[in-house]
């Protein structure tokens, strides 16, 4: 596989990742804008990741859909703007990605933003963000990276937005937080414990869950389809659909789109990440997709998150 920069005519340099062997034409699409992921297809050619109808694929504007980079502040969880500034910078391809070893996957690309003069007005440290893609038959991971290269020690909270296409949100569970404790966003980030058995869909959601697992799945009956979601080095998960009364206030939010949209993160936000003068921390995430769904009978709960 090879990698191409292009530009689109709107600023938003992309770079394609491309198999000439795959005969399915599988591909996923990453803008150097943002260092962000904005499609994702499976064999089947059928995309795996919700992109908004109102998008705007245009800086200075984030881009609603896709796996954005929430740094260094998830949310209104700090003073920054909404969500931190590394969604609505140019990152670069990173050809020397130390200390992490050279990744054996022709499938991969490395991607770098490093604190500019602009900022370092907002917020005043200096650092390094690394992003290793990787993909494989049936599998996205990601790997951040935040080094230290401040004389300072700093804080961040950190997130990988997931945006996830699903048939009918209504439609849809997410197994693996029962029993866990969420700040609702809906109630003032009041403090409440997950009593379902799973987690469903009627309204507006917008939780932080906390010391969540490792694996996380969403299931969508409909497609027959299951999305596992394992992660490291970040505690956390936020689960939020806007439903219809939120996503017609949003001016890149198709009024419809909530039906079809679901998001998922791995996040670190209860307890912000320290870094020390020159340290470094590591987080990952991974992605990958089970043909089969709860109601076709073939697809054991326990086995997806446990086994």
């Amino acid at each position: 596989m090879t990698w191409s920069v292009v530009n689109d005519g709107t600023g938003c340099r992309g770079s394609y990742l491309r198999s000439p062997a795959d005969r399915q034409l599988r591909f996923f699409l990453v803008l150097l804008y943002g260092g962000q992921i904005i499609s994702w297809k499976n064999d089947r050619r059928e995309e795996l990741l919700f992109m908004s109808s109102k998008a705007v694929l245009k800086p200075p504007n984030s881009i609603r859909g896709g796996i954005p980079i929430c740094f260094p502040q998830f949310g209104n969880f700090g003073f920054l703007e909404q969500h931190g500034f590394a969604r609505n910078r140019l990152w670069a391809l990173d050809s020397c990605p130390s200390p992490l070893p050279p990744s054996r996957s022709n499938s991969s690309v490395d991607l770098i933003l490093k604190s500019t003069e602009e900022d370092l007005k907002t917020w005043p440290r200096s650092f390094e963000l690394r992003l290793r893609i990787i993909l494989a038959p049936g599998k996205l991971t990601l790997i951040p990276r935040v080094r230290n290269t401040d004389t300072r020690a700093f804080s961040f909270t950190f997130a990988m937005r997931n945006y996830l296409s699903v048939s009918d949100v209504s439609e849809v569970r997410v197994e693996g937080l029962e029993t866990l404790d969420y700040f609702d966003n809906l109630m003032k980030r009041e403090r409440f414990t997950e009593q379902a058995d799973a987690i469903t869909f009627d309204g507006e959601v917008d939780r932080v869950y906390l010391s969540t697992p490792s694996k996380i799945a969403i299931i969508d009956h409909e497609k027959k389809r299951t999305l596992v979601l394992r992660k490291g080095g970040l505690l956390d998960a936020v689960v939020w659909n806007p439903w219809d009364r939120k996503a017609k206030a949003l001016p890149d939010f198709g009024d419809d789109d909530y039906k079809s949209m679901l998001c998922v993160d791995s996040a670190a936000i209860e307890t912000p990440i320290l870094l020390k003068s020159f340290e470094e921390w590591k987080g990952w995430q991974e992605l990958s997709t089970v043909s089969s769904s709860y109601c076709s009978g073939q697809l054991d709960p326990c086995k997806v998150l446990y086994g």
